[in-house]
């Protein structure tokens, strides 16, 4: 049976997938606006820091008053509402919750609401990327340990690739490079939320209109959201980054499988099996023909004659040698395919894209010339930006990870472009989610040398 058959027999049975939601920002109203139109699913609750927030977000998107006028979650069970609150450790333990989404965003409410899903045993759909790199590869080792799905969000970028790069893998090809689009220069490194509006070419008046969060934007800007991204899709997927991180080639799609093979061939890539992010933007700033700025790719090889006869007939897009062929999808829709995760997580037990090893990380490097005393202000801020790197160096050198480098002071310089360390600040291991990583770390350590 199809997903949308088994969740139509789920409705007619009077026994719909309940679902609760932490987060009623951009991703979680994409999904709130197809979550009333899917058959076989009630969304039970949603925790928000600001519940009225949330109310806004179900109102803006077409739902009713009486949709979210529960006043309890028994009362939302009953009458097939939803119950709207601030507590997120309240949805996660109700018992008439299936399937938890965290689109926070937030790395340390993340790893929180995660470990209280496996003690829950509750399916997390891990909207967070943030988090997921922070600590994933821990993370879905708990869930697994709990028996409950720990899964990427479908309709995001890295669980698109991860598709992808099943495809290939299990039609048989070799993967030699996944990735995404997105707008860059080098330039953009250096920005900060002061500067993002100027290179984004915002007015200030289109700003003033609406709700416009600058660090989260130069999060995306800076490079930091690519990184963390591709992170993300490494330790899905046992593909490794270089070891310089992301080049961000300019390319468009015609030149996937010429531009994205390895160098000693004619190409970029430092390795065969990796990931990159290529810009839409020529470094200088003409548009990319025929641009991937919203989509994903995977770039695989054909290993013989036939096969690659067989990309000849049937007009597959190749380098000049026939062997290097590249898939493409032009767009992601985010929230909007949410959906495919959560009946999946709910009626297959299956993850659309999970964390199996940690193999890439994101490091805190410095924008300028830091000095002892300032305080960092983390992702997409004025002081650092996240480069990727393989895991295996990350934890040789010491990097702090971007998802903790907020609110922490250094204690000595850094110079532009140079990573931070943990040596480079002092470490809370009041926190959670410092004890949680540090714990990461310790595991994976012997594994990486």
């Amino acid at each position: 049976m199809m997903l949308i058959d088994q969740l139509q027999q789920r409705q007619a049975d009077g026994k719909p997938v309940r679902v609760g939601l932490i987060g009623a920002g951009k991703f979680g109203s994409m999904y709130l606006s197809q979550a009333r139109r899917t058959p076989g699913i009630h969304l039970i609750g949603i925790a928000d820091l600001s519940p009225e927030r949330a109310r806004n977000a179900l109102a803006r998107v077409g739902w009713s008053p009486e949709q979210y006028a529960a006043r309890s979650f028994d009362d939302a069970v009953r009458n097939q509402t939803t119950y709207i609150q601030d507590d997120a450790q309240a949805l996660i333990s109700n018992g008439q919750v299936d399937v938890i989404i965290d689109a926070t965003g937030s790395p340390a409410a993340g790893i929180r609401h995660a470990l209280l899903c496996c003690e829950h045993r509750k399916h997390i759909i891990m909207v967070n990327v943030e988090a997921d790199v922070l600590a994933g590869p821990l993370l879905a080792q708990k869930a697994a340990e709990a028996g409950i799905v720990y899964t990427m969000a479908y309709g995001d970028q890295p669980a698109l690739i991860v598709e992808l790069v099943d495809w290939a893998r299990t039609s048989g090809f070799e993967v030699v490079c996944a990735g995404k689009g997105t707008k860059y220069l080098p330039a953009y490194h250096t920005s900060t939320p002061d500067t993002v509006w100027g290179y984004y070419g915002f007015t200030e008046e289109q700003v003033g209109s609406g709700d416009f969060n600058a660090q989260m934007f130069n999060s995306f800007l800076d490079g930091t959201k690519s990184a963390l991204e591709m992170a993300a899709v490494s330790n899905a997927t046992g593909l490794t980054p270089a070891a310089t991180g992301l080049a961000f080639p300019p390319c468009g799609v015609d030149d996937l499988p010429t531009l994205l093979r390895p160098r000693d061939i004619g190409g970029i890539l430092s390795h065969s099996g990796t990931v990159e992010v290529i810009s839409s933007l020529e470094r200088d700033e003409r548009p990319v023909y025929r641009d991937l700025r919203w989509g994903v790719y995977v770039t695989f090889k054909g290993h013989s004659d036939y096969v690659r006869d067989c990309f000849s007939q049937y007009g597959v897009r190749t380098d000049p040698t026939g062997e290097y062929a590249s898939l493409y999808r032009p767009y992601h829709m985010i929230g909007l395919e949410l959906g495919i995760s959560v009946a999946q997580a709910a009626l297959l037990g299956r993850a659309t894209g999970a964390t199996n090893g940690f193999r890439g990380d994101v490091v805190a490097t410095a924008k300028r010339d830091l000095q002892a005393g300032e305080k960092l202000d983390g992702e997409g801020g004025h002081r650092v930006y996240g480069k990727l790197m393989p895991a295996v160096d990350s934890l040789a050198m010491g990097g702090l990870p971007i998802g903790l480098a907020h609110g922490v002071v250094l204690n000595r310089p850094v110079a532009a472009g140079q990573p931070v360390r943990w040596s480079d600040v002092t470490a809370d291991l009041s926190i959670q989610a410092v004890r949680v990583r540090k714990e990461m770390e310790e595991v994976f350590q012997a594994t990486l040398r």
